[in-house]
């Protein structure tokens, strides 16, 4: 029989229905495979009580002829989201202790659909990064390895743990949250799935705030069948978050029939950028194609103002930034400067806030602040929100003109080494997130779908960009892209 744990969230559910296997069994299968990767840094806050707890309140609910799709189905947590009675750091040291009475509203919506949570999982530092290397816990490493190189590489950021647990088939799903591409960038540089919904389905509730106007959470699968099960059971309507959209959550994976037939999908030229490697302009090519056979029309399309989306983005995301983090100060709660004699409160801000915070998260916050001080708040910030409407108006037009799905590169290259980037220009980093932070600014769904691997070896994927709230046809479109892929490969273990 496969092992448990590298079963999809489809498979599993079919099992637990069946009686052929159980969420305990499933649950001990992950666990234990937790247990023995400690070298890929996924994990950071073990919860095997509490898993053991819900695996037996699922089962028992599946007996009863009553469970929803996920329920019994291991998953890892993102330590960005707030789990009651769970450490939740958002991988910084300036929460160190933090442990929420409250839950968010992602993850309680997922344990009211009876999943499992199996502990929670490494990222960057606030969410900060693309490369997993800002976290106070250090680095989580991608179980994929360059030919025989034994060179560590990124699983990607900020949601690194989440898409190297579900890589390394450690988990069945994992939450992640998306501000400029960290959903979708990770799933490439591992071969998974990932989805960000469109901004407002999923509620931002307990969920430790970077970038407000961008955060969106999603979650990180095996498979396009899974991201749809496991979407439906995390979205709906929150009042207690402002901007969650008050809408039906449809059946997801029954809108997964394969036929994209009469579909229109665009390909936009200004993403072919310039040094882009040969092996992603193949995949691309070959990507366009495979849709082309599978009965859409493929349409070049202009989105003129993208070339201004990376500093529009590295305005606004840091400037927010800036505001949501001004809460860590030391007084309430996670990590508290000793003060010397004579020193106050200003002084216990100051140390605090230098002593708990990363580089990473100091040069964002500095950026943040200067851009919305007096004087540079309409040369930057403002400016930028401009920028953000024409890209946002730039897609509207499209989808207008016809366009059901946008198909583009997920990432500018395959997974590159930890400490590759070190020492580079901190833009050079940023510029990974190049194919999907418009997908952000613009509030949009998208997908990355594995769909290739270069000639190392690493996996690489497809991004596709879809009309507002409407993620089931884009889930739809990738399930056929999907298909036509054949993406099977998966990591040689090493770890």
């Amino acid at each position: 029989m496969t092992d448990l744990n590298s079963l999809t969230i489809a498979e599993a559910r079919d099992k637990l229905r069946s009686g052929e296997t159980s969420s305990i069994e499933l649950t001990e299968a992950c666990l234990s495979k937790i247990e023995g990767a400690g070298a890929l840094g996924a994990f950071v806050h073990h919860t095997p009580k509490l898993a053991r707890e819900q695996a037996k309140a699922a089962d028992a609910r599946i007996a009863g002829g009553d469970a929803p799709a996920m329920c019994g189905i291991p998953l890892g947590i993102k330590d960005l989201f707030c789990t009651k009675g769970v450490a939740s750091q958002a991988g910084s040291a300036i929460l160190d202790g933090f442990t929420p009475e409250y839950e968010s509203t992602v993850s309680q919506n997922l344990f009211d659909a009876g999943s499992v949570m199996l502990g929670k999982l490494n990222m960057d530092e606030f969410a900060m990064g693309s490369s997993n290397e800002t976290s106070v816990y250090g680095n989580a490493v991608n179980p994929w390895r360059r030919g025989n190189d034994d060179a560590a590489l990124t699983p990607g950021g900020s949601s690194g743990g989440s898409a190297s647990a579900v890589a390394a088939d450690l988990c069945l799903g994992a939450t992640g949250t998306d501000t400029g591409g960290s959903i979708r960038q990770p799933a490439a540089f591992v071969g998974i799935t990932g989805i960000k919904p469109t901004y407002g389905r999923c509620s931002r509730w307990g969920i430790v705030a970077f970038a407000s106007s961008l955060d969106q959470a999603g979650p990180m699968t095996k498979s396009v069948r899974d991201a749809a099960i496991m979407l439906e059971a995390m979205c709906g309507h929150d009042p207690k978050d402002s901007t969650s959209a008050d809408i039906p959550v449809p059946d997801f994976e029954a809108m997964l029939t394969g036929d994209v037939r009469g579909k229109v999908i665009g390909i936009p030229q200004e993403y072919r950028m310039d040094g882009m490697p040969e092996e992603i302009e193949t995949l691309w090519r070959d990507g366009t194609a495979m849709l082309r056979d599978a009965g859409a029309e493929i349409r070049d399309i202009t989105l003129p103002h993208t070339k201004y989306a990376l500093p529009a983005y590295y305005v606004i995301a840091p400037a927010e930034a800036s505001s949501n983090l001004a809460r860590y100060d030391g007084v309430r709660y996670g990590h508290r400067a000793a003060l010397s004699q004579g020193e106050g409160i200003t002084e216990m801000y100051e140390k605090t806030r230098a002593e708990g915070f990363g580089p990473e998260v100091k040069r964002r916050v500095m950026i943040g602040t200067y851009v919305l001080s007096a004087g540079f708040y309409d040369a930057y910030y403002n400016r930028a929100r401009r920028v953000r409407a024409l890209i946002k108006k730039d897609f509207e037009d499209v989808f207008a003109d016809g366009i059901d799905a946008i198909l583009t590169p997920a990432t500018p290259s395959a997974a590159f080494g930890l400490g590759e980037m070190a020492n580079a220009d901190p833009v050079q980093m940023y510029l990974n997130d190049v194919f999907t932070v418009t997908v952000n600014l613009a509030g949009l769904p998208g997908i990355s779908v594995p769909a290739g691997l270069d000639k190392q070896g690493l996996p690489l994927g497809l991004q596709l960009i879809g009309r507002p709230w409407e993620e089931g046809d884009l889930l739809n479109t990738a399930y056929a892209l999907e298909s036509a892929a054949g993406f099977v490969a998966k990591p040689a273990k090493w770890w």
